[in-house]
């Protein structure tokens, strides 16, 4: 029994039927598309399973599946439910009571991290051989505090919006270049690729700033935070700097605008790119690339977008390659080139994207990528254009030209 001093504030019985809804609610979904994480999905009674991703992204959807497939008597309690924000650490002595009732040994708990202390109780549950599925809409589940907290013992998984082939998949859709430029437009949220409706993404984009940032972090100038999240959602692709931004929006310091990046990467909606340089101290003052969690959320948000094909694109390449890896750099000495993967300190892909090569763009597309492979002795890398397919061979390095459709594919 997990053990506090104070008085309860939620009562057993409140609890109890707020949990019965809740389950009930979420067994009423539909399964939707099944999500490809959900075979990939480790099971290991020692650690905690913790899936985090942006808002609307299908973390409950891929939490029935789960239910469904493997656990259907799993106890499931959501945390940001209205009803329970009143909810504190001493109240899970009621949870444990109605725990023991179910006689269930799965947990599932979405949105936990509202509660301070929930790591506390987590590793009590672990102790008591139950096993443990979190859900969360911010990374900092995924810190270092955490597995300091939990002594390790929670693997991670990162549930993106809809990929191109799940959203090939939902609408029965074949991978074609005309499905692909339709794709860019909507983009992967679920709801949205199922109603369309702007205002979807429009209360998205607010609920993620005012909710998860604003009040989360005690930001008071909301307006600005507002102004700053639509200019660099307006921007992807682009370099950009706390100094010259703190410059633009008149922000006070230019630690404040770095902690903005902060709280935007943390919630998935912005993630910022550093410039490869083996110096960690450089990566940190050097400009960063920014890009967006969907294409959908940029053309919605951003009036700037209408006929940037180019910009989108290279999003959605990194998007593709952010689902796979996780150390991902900009390069840039002579010339530029877009993406290096880094994968156990090896640099493993070096990728450019031209949405359209021709004679004004094809040497400073060229040149970038090259001077990125002689930089990092690789043989081979790639431009990632719209529709086009080519090789070229210069000193013995080969930039093979591929078509985005053919890429994500891969």
């Amino acid at each position: 029994m997990f053990l506090s001093n104070t008085i309860a504030m939620i009562l057993k019985s409140v609890l109890k039927e707020i949990a019965a809804v809740q389950k009930s609610n979420l067994l009423k979904l539909s399964t939707g598309l099944k999500r490809h994480q959900l075979d990939v999905m480790p099971e290991l009674a020692s650690h905690a399973l913790i899936i985090s991703g942006i808002r609307r992204c299908g973390k409950s959807t891929l939490l029935h599946q789960l239910l469904k497939k493997k656990y259907p008597d799993a106890f499931y309690l959501n945390f940001e439910d209205p009803r329970l924000y009143d909810l504190e650490l001493n109240d899970f002595t009621r949870l444990d009571e109605l725990i023991a009732e179910r006689e269930s040994k799965a947990l599932f708990f979405d949105e936990i991290q509202v509660v301070e202390g929930w790591e506390r109780y987590v590793r009590q549950k672990l102790d008591e051989g139950f096993y443990l599925v979190i859900t969360g809409s911010n990374a900092s589940l995924l810190s270092s505090e955490l597995g300091t907290k939990l002594t390790g013992r929670h693997i991670t998984k990162e549930l993106f919006p809809f990929s191109w082939k799940e959203f090939c998949e939902y609408k029965s859709l074949d991978l074609s270049e005309d499905v692909l430029k339709n794709y860019m437009k909507i983009g992967g949220f679920p709801e949205y690729v199922k109603t369309e409706d702007d205002d979807i993404l429009h209360q998205l984009f607010e609920d993620i700033l005012v909710r998860d940032i604003a009040v989360r972090y005690g930001v008071r100038d909301v307006k600005t935070l507002q102004r700053l999240a639509l200019y660099l959602v307006s921007n992807v692709g682009n370099l950009v700097t706390g100094n010259k931004l703190r410059s633009i929006f008149g922000i006070g310091a230019t630690s404040t605008v770095m902690e903005y990046f902060s709280y935007l990467e943390q919630t998935w909606l912005l993630h910022f790119i550093p410039k490869f340089s083996y110096s960690v101290r450089k990566q940190s003052i050097n400009p960063r690339k920014v890009y967006a969690i969907d294409t959908g959320l940029i053309n919605v948000n951003s009036k700037s977008f209408s006929g940037d094909h180019g910009r989108i694109l290279e999003n959605l390449v990194f998007l593709h390659l952010r689902r796979n890896y996780k150390e991902i750099y900009y390069f840039s000495e002579k010339g530029e080139c877009d993406f290096i993967v880094v994968e156990k300190g090896e640099t493993t892909k070096i990728v450019q994207v031209c949405y359209e090569l021709n004679p004004d763009n094809l040497d400073r597309e060229l040149n970038g990528l090259f001077e990125a492979l002689s930089f990092f002795e690789m043989e081979k890398g790639f431009i990632i254009t719209q529709s086009q397919t080519d090789q070229m061979e210069r000193d013995g390095k080969i930039a093979e030209v591929v078509p985005c459709y053919q890429f994500f594919n891969d």
